[in-house]
């Protein structure tokens, strides 16, 4: 639904901005094509039928669109028309942005920024506005460790929920999703109010409002199934700055440690856990003992290792770890 409004919104822009002459809401809808679909080309076009029910819901969607522009910070004029009715335009001359001036720093931060979003959706955008910048004259073009650099910034995005829920963050909107704990074996529905998406250990976190619980929490989108529905409703609950919220992803995703734990770990696997471990001793027959970091999260981390980890101690964190197997081997 973000992204449908969102390509209705620049569609609706582009054709403010293309036109010479003011363009009346009757042309508008015929010739935008979200419009049209949804509520028929409008009285006077060609098939048109207007429905008295019909053009008051196209006509409470423009004023909002117009709105939103505006608030993008678009100048849309109204102008009056010889019949009297109102036409609208865009004129390019208002819309111009100031002359951009960057530094080498700055350059070389949108640059890599750029490239971070390779595996994601936002690589078209990102790239065309790199593409903006060098025709501007901004010092991008250049790169000498192009093809060749040793460290290339990536940041993987295979979950589909990433998308909506990065634009329900940015917009403020409450969210629907199909859930499904580690615990369990069927997923739950959640109401949510998403506040923003951190990535810990190569897995992305939404971190926000549960609507049922009352209470704040922590979804990793790997777990969400299904479609994410956003909802034009307003938030109910304060959103927290981002070091709080950031501080609430890292105690989620267990980077916070109350205390130690004992595991027994293959020989030659686990490499993430032994990067952790206060001590190693090897326990023989192929396995090694270590002492990790505990805190809240780690049994969802030690279930990815699957059988080259054994729990030893903590008791509870045991049964946590057997208890989300149990709910994987269910299906």
């Amino acid at each position: 639904m973000a992204i449908a409004k969102a390509e209705r919104l620049m569609n609706l822009a582009l054709c403010l901005l293309g036109t010479r002459r003011p363009l009346s809401k009757r042309e508008l809808r015929a010739s935008i094509e979200a419009y049209a679909a949804a509520f028929g080309p409008g009285e006077g076009a060609p098939g048109g039928s207007g429905a008295s029910g019909t053009d008051d819901a196209f006509n409470r969607m423009f004023e909002r669109d117009k709105d939103d522009l505006r608030e993008l910070g678009l100048v849309i004029e109204t102008v009056e028309g010889a019949d009297g009715d109102p036409g609208y335009l865009a004129r390019r001359d208002s819309n111009r942005l100031p002359p951009v001036s960057l530094d080498a720093e700055e350059a070389a931060a949108l640059g890599l920024a750029a490239k971070v979003w390779q595996q994601a959706r936002l690589a078209g955008a990102a790239s065309g506005a790199l593409q903006k910048l060098r025709a501007a004259g901004m010092p991008l073009a250049d790169d000498p460790y192009e093809g060749h650099s040793a460290l290339e910034p990536r940041i993987p995005v295979h979950e589909a929920a990433f998308e909506p829920l990065m634009l329900a963050c940015r917009d403020r909107r409450p969210v629907v999703f199909d859930y499904r704990k580690a615990t369990a074996a069927h997923p739950g529905t959640r109401h949510v109010e998403p506040w923003t998406l951190e990535c810990w250990r190569g897995h992305w976190y939404l971190a926000g409002w549960d609507r049922d619980r009352q209470a704040e929490r922590v979804f990793r989108l790997s777990r969400i199934t299904g479609r994410v529905r956003s909802r034009a409703a307003a938030f109910t609950a304060p959103v927290p700055d981002h070091v709080t919220v950031r501080g609430t992803v890292e105690s989620w995703a267990g980077e916070t440690a109350t205390g130690t734990a004992r595991i027994r770990l293959r020989a030659g696997a686990g490499y993430p856990l032994r990067a952790r471990a206060v001590s190693t001793r090897a326990a023989g027959d192929g396995w090694d003992e270590l002492e990790i970091p505990y805190g809240h999260g780690l049994d969802a981390w030690l279930v990815e290792f699957g059988p080259d980890v054994v729990v030893l101690a903590p008791s509870e964190l045991r049964a946590e770890v057997v208890d989300r197997l149990r709910a994987v081997a269910k299906g």
